[in-house]
């Protein structure tokens, strides 16, 4: 009985040092600018969403929430990257082509999702979304970062109207103590 006593203390230990695994989502929007009336204009340049710029990930809710500190993460990684059409309700993407996400901490980069062809998904409105082809990419070091930024790159045409989109980003963390 004594040796079975020991054994279960052995394992509540071993598992107390395991890794937590959570999930968190960033979101954010932008808004495409319309392009002069009459006139297709190449949309070269896709607009910042302010609220991924500077994030300091010892201040998300989510990391609060699970007691983990971002040096105490061990992976992080995209599990899904979403944009959607918020505005107006009877647009779609047909005025943008490609578009690109990445991830940027100080002078280091690393493209995170993509997605090609967008023009022609067919996607249509009211209010399409649109999944991003997520690239195996480590997070950790951006995370652990004392700020990570999310940046876009997009190719298309300026729509004929302004465009809202809402980008949504869920990562999957791994690190800190259960």
């Amino acid at each position: 009985m004594r040796l079975l006593s020991l054994l279960a203390a052995a394992g509540l230990g071993l598992a107390a040092c395991a890794p937590s695994s959570f999930t968190t989502e960033l979101k954010g929007e932008s808004t495409v600018p319309a392009g002069p009336p009459g006139a297709t204009t190449d949309l070269n340049a896709f607009p910042s969403i302010s609220s991924f710029a500077g994030l300091d990930f010892d201040k998300n809710q989510d990391f609060k929430n699970q007691d983990v500190q971002k040096s105490d993460v061990t992976s992080a990684k995209v599990t899904s990257l979403t944009l959607k059409l918020l505005s107006p309700n009877d647009q779609d993407f047909t005025f943008l082509d490609s578009v690109e996400f990445f991830a940027r901490a100080g002078d280091r980069e690393e493209r995170i999702a993509r997605r090609q062809d967008i023009s022609r998904l067919n996607l249509r409105p009211p209010n399409p979304v649109l999944s991003l082809d997520v690239d195996d990419t480590e997070l950790q070091p951006f995370v652990s970062a004392p700020t990570m930024s999310i940046i876009v790159r997009g190719r298309g045409r300026m729509p004929e109207r302004e465009v809202r989109l809402q980008a949504v980003v869920t990562l999957e963390v791994e690190g800190g103590l259960l």
